[in-house]
């Protein structure tokens, strides 16, 4: 088992990539691939987490205009984005987060304040590296 627990705002990406619901979803697109990442955080303008736009929603958004041939004009990532938002905290243990996430087939969650602000985002390959340092710490031959 664990030896210790480890929360949310040790492993947490510090500076997640977020955008806007009234942004062009090529714009989206673009940071999803600029930054290497699965999927982005959707706020408002307070950056409270509105929802989540995955590379699997884009995908699908793209490959519906193409299979239905239609115009490629604005699309906006309210149109795209999943709203069913489920945040964690920066205290919260990522082992609870992780089982969490199991349960809920997601695959990030944003990581938010006491008053519900955006501060961090978390993935699965955050959960991972930090659950293999709380079994086994990192092994300065392996990289």
């Amino acid at each position: 088992m664990f030896r210790k627990s480890v929360k949310v705002g040790d492993h947490m990406l510090k500076r997640p990539v977020l955008v806007k619901p009234d942004d062009d979803l090529f714009h989206a697109i673009h940071q999803i691939l600029a930054y290497k990442i699965s999927g982005v955080t959707v706020v408002d303008e307070r950056h409270k987490p509105v929802g989540m736009l995955s590379e699997l929603d884009v995908l699908k958004a793209i490959l519906h205009r193409e299979y239905y041939q239609e115009e490629i004009g604005i699309s906006l990532v309210r149109d795209h984005m999943t709203t069913d938002v489920e945040t964690v905290g920066v205290g919260d243990d990522i082992v609870d987060v992780a089982l969490s996430m199991l349960d809920h087939k997601h695959r990030r969650r944003p990581v938010v304040d006491s008053h519900g602000v955006v501060v961090g985002q978390l993935s699965c390959r955050n959960l991972l590296k930090g659950i293999k340092e709380m079994d086994r710490p990192e092994d300065p031959h392996e990289r």
